[in-house]
């Protein structure tokens, strides 16, 4: 992790544009712009540093509560309150396909290494898997062992990782068909992983932090001072 006196301490910018609640905002890979969507039912691409905004995306019919891009810029995926996933075209803006399945709002999404599935997260306690390359729109894979609604996703080559109000953070090996769960005994609204991939950051909603080992799920570390208000805000935290 980074030595915290290299943190940013000020504000650079304050972007400026949504029609109500922002709900998630998501850097891309390189770090030269960002995404946010939220209440106003649409997605905004933004330079951050210049605090220019370049294009808005509409096409959701209720809020939107998360959005990724891909590692080449080309494409990105969001989710939301209309309870589909919408796979987009980048630079036209337009939505290349609607994936349908989930019961309920789907509250977040996430590409994999390669851009060719989307993973999604959803209140009716299931994790999606969608092909982005076929013309399908029937999720390939549907892991529905939760007990609560799905809050959140990590990917790395081989897992899906997903925090639960169920109060559990789930991996599963997608090779071996291996389902491990760590239970932290408190809703999990949000989760984030370690650059290195050793750890899992989890927000729970007693507003604590808990730091685990990706390996072993050994609890390292507990965070306190936010006082969680709500029931689902997007927490995003950078390693």
């Amino acid at each position: 992790m980074s030595d915290v006196s290299e943190l940013p301490n000020k504000e650079a910018n304050v972007l400026k544009g949504h029609e109500g609640g922002v709900l998630a905002a998501r850097f891309n890979g390189d770090g030269n712009y960002c995404l946010s969507c939220g209440k106003d039912r649409t997605i905004r691409l933004w330079n951050p540093h210049r605090g220019i905004h370049i294009k808005t995306y509409k096409s959701h019919g209720r809020e939107v509560r998360d959005v990724h891009v891909t590692q080449d810029n080309s494409k990105l995926v969001s989710c939301g309150g209309d309870r589909q996933v919408f796979y987009w075209d980048v630079a036209t803006g337009r939505v290349i396909r609607k994936f349908r399945g989930h019961g309920s709002e789907v509250n977040a999404v996430k590409f994999n290494e390669y851009a060719s599935v989307v993973v999604s997260a959803g209140y009716d306690q299931s994790l999606r898997a969608w092909d982005c390359r076929s013309h399908s729109t029937e999720p390939i894979q549907i892991i529905d062992t939760f007990s609560d609604s799905v809050m959140s996703v990590c990917l790395t080559k081989t897992e899906i990782i997903a925090g639960s109000v169920d109060g559990t953070v789930r991996t599963f090996d997608i090779r071996i068909g291996r389902e491990i769960s760590d239970n932290l005994g408190h809703p999990v609204n949000c989760i984030s992983m370690s650059n290195d991939g050793n750890c899992i950051l989890a927000s729970c909603l007693d507003s604590t932090l808990r730091l685990l080992d990706r390996t072993t799920g050994e609890l390292l570390q507990e965070y306190k001072g936010h006082i969680c208000k709500v029931s689902w805000p997007n927490l995003l935290l950078l390693f």
